[in-house]
């Protein structure tokens, strides 16, 4: 029994010392620390790029009204919001000054023309001379020049609307003295319902934008409706005030609850398409409008980290214009446990 019992010992020693030293091959000492993670295929396509931005609503024809010459405000007929017709009376002037410029030019103008009859009768009897004849009658059109110049500076002492439309601003008050050409009322021509949104766009945005792409419009006064609406005009220059470039998006149909102002939001739908890759918005990491970076693998087994340059970004996806060429899989889930170099283990 000793003999049985001492060999039944020696051969469960041996047994554990072959576990303890066995190959690479023993599941004892497999350990799998490749990192679980979602992938992709890559696949570069034509894009059609959407451009998001914001502006206000305006017409095409607003103008500032102001008198031609300086004076007392006698009189302004209508205040803002007013809707105003076409060579209407909207403001005057007090007319004692400008009148009696009128009534100096007019008697100006009656000496010049006796002054021109005496010469002419004088110069047929030879006692004036040629040039005296023709001072005279120079003289008598330079005041007749000077009673039409006054004239027109009275009828230009009241302010009259240019178009059907609506008052804006009324940005001086009665009995306020004003130099000529200060601006009293604005107005526009939304009387038509037609109107455009101006927005600013970066210099890469202008770049892809064209005369005639459409757009999408929304205001917050009214969530519910969309306006559609083409690209009228885009700036040659930037604007030195914040350096963006100008776009005017002319509304395709008349609208009459908009008013000046109002703040809404755009988006532009450009005809030039773009190559570049669409990812989901949770692949790009530390991303901004501009760059960030993600991870790819080409084998499916290791994982490289990748700076890519951004397009733009949209809703749910990201537009990448740069960086993945020659790149088969991105990682989707899985990035935060990621380092370049990294094992990974892909489920597709």
């Amino acid at each position: 029994m000793k003999v049985t019992s001492l060999l039944f010992t020696f051969t469960m020693i041996g047994l554990l010392q072959a576990c303890s030293t066995g190959n690479g091959n023993d599941p004892i000492q497999q350990v799998d620390d490749a990192i679980p993670v979602s992938t992709i295929p890559l696949q570069k396509e034509a894009i059609d790029v959407e451009i998001q931005t914001s502006g206000l609503f305006t017409t095409d024809d607003e103008t500032n009204l102001s008198f031609k010459t300086g004076g007392i405000i006698e009189k302004i007929y209508v205040k803002e919001g007013d809707a105003v017709k076409k060579n209407q009376v909207l403001a005057t002037l007090n007319l004692t000054e400008i009148a009696a410029q009128v009534k100096q030019a007019k008697l100006g103008f009656e000496k010049a023309n006796r002054d021109y009859t005496r010469a002419e009768n004088l110069y047929k009897d030879s006692v004036a001379t040629l040039e005296q004849f023709q001072n005279a009658k120079t003289a008598m059109q330079v005041a007749q020049q000077q009673v039409e110049a006054a004239e027109f500076n009275l009828s230009y002492s009241q302010i009259r609307a240019n178009k059907d439309g609506f008052v804006l601003r009324k940005m001086a008050n009665e009995g306020q003295v004003i130099s000529a050409g200060t601006t009293v009322l604005q107005i526009n021509g939304a009387a038509n319902k037609l109107w455009k949104m101006k927005v600013g766009v970066s210099d890469r945005e202008w770049s892809r934008i064209s005369i005639g792409d459409e757009a999408l419009l929304q205001s917050d006064a009214f969530p519910e409706k969309v306006m559609k609406a083409i690209v009228s005009r885009k700036s040659e220059g930037s604007d030195v005030m914040n350096g963006t470039f100008n776009i005017d998006l002319s509304l395709t149909e008349s609208n009459d609850q908009l008013a000046s102002g109002l703040f809404g939001t755009a988006i532009i739908k450009t005809s030039k398409k773009q190559e570049g890759w669409r990812i989901p918005y949770a692949a790009l990491l530390d991303g901004n409008a501009k760059h960030g970076y993600v991870f790819t693998s080409n084998d499916l087994k290791t994982v490289e980290r990748v700076n890519v340059v951004v397009g733009s970004i949209e809703r749910n996806e990201v537009i990448v214009i740069s960086g993945l060429a020659e790149k088969k899989h991105l990682i989707v889930s899985g990035s935060a446990y990621l380092k370049d170099g990294s094992s990974i283990r892909a489920n597709q």
